[in-house]
């Protein structure tokens, strides 16, 4: 009997040493691999990665757009004559009134330079609002993604503030009255199509194309510079999502 007791004790001695190990290796095993994978950030880590390096970037390109010829000088935002109205500036510049289709388009560039004033508190504003999901698509989206996302929660925004701003601009610059002259020595010409083009609306719309154009560089520069990983959370979440490509 006593024989038969110590073998039923000795059986549940070696059945719990058994688990007590096997439950050792299980955990042993999961701390490995959780530390095999300390290394990838977490969604906290990216979320703030991100915001820090959208707002250091969309921050530097308002401001180069906003300066004095921010849009003039830059043959990627530059505005020109409308599409229906590029033949107004030929016609005067065919008839040696070069000066007064330059002084347009250089009214219509000071005016979104203005307007982009206005853009920096909206764009940052929606960079605060971006959600975790939304920094974790964009920061393994496409390289596009992030200027995406600003077009979908920013344009109705940029769009109301910057009308206002370019209307009082065009006047302010002497935009109108150029315009008013310009269209109206090319209508005042024999057998054309008269051309009325809203100019607000023209530069407002020609100036948000304009910082989405500047918003994709930022964000090519933000993916591909390494230079620009300053800080130890936006090398490690930019590393792991150049190893996710």
């Amino acid at each position: 009997m006593n024989t038969y007791k110590w073998s039923i004790c000795s059986f549940f001695l070696i059945l719990s040493f058994v688990s007590i190990t096997a439950m050792g290796q299980i955990n042993l095993g999961n701390l490995l691999k959780s530390t095999k994978s300390s290394n990838n950030p977490t969604t906290t880590d990216i979320s703030s990665a991100l915001k820090e390096a959208l707002t250091i970037g969309i921050s530097k390109g308002a401001d180069q757009l906003s300066a004095k010829d921010g849009f003039l000088s830059n043959p990627a935002v530059k505005i020109l004559f409308p599409p229906e109205a590029q033949k107004v500036e030929k016609s005067l510049r065919q008839l040696g009134m070069g000066k007064l289709a330059d002084n347009v388009i250089t009214s219509l560039n000071h005016a979104a330079e203005d307007a982009a004033k206005e853009a920096k508190p909206i764009f940052v504003s929606a960079i605060k609002q971006m959600t975790i999901k939304d920094a974790s698509q964009i920061l393994l989206g496409s390289d596009d993604a992030a200027t995406s996302y600003f077009k979908r929660v920013t344009t109705s925004q940029l769009m109301e503030k910057f009308s206002p701003v370019v209307t009082a601009s065009l006047n302010k610059m002497g935009a109108t009255k150029y315009w008013s002259d310009a269209a109206g020595k090319y209508n005042q010409l024999p057998l054309v199509k008269k051309v009325d083009t809203d100019l607000s609306a023209y530069v407002a719309e020609k100036a948000i194309e304009g910082m989405f154009i500047q918003v994709a560089r930022e964000e090519l520069d933000v993916r591909n510079n390494l230079g620009a990983r300053t800080s130890p959370v936006l090398q490690k979440v930019f590393g792991y999502a150049d190893k996710q490509k």
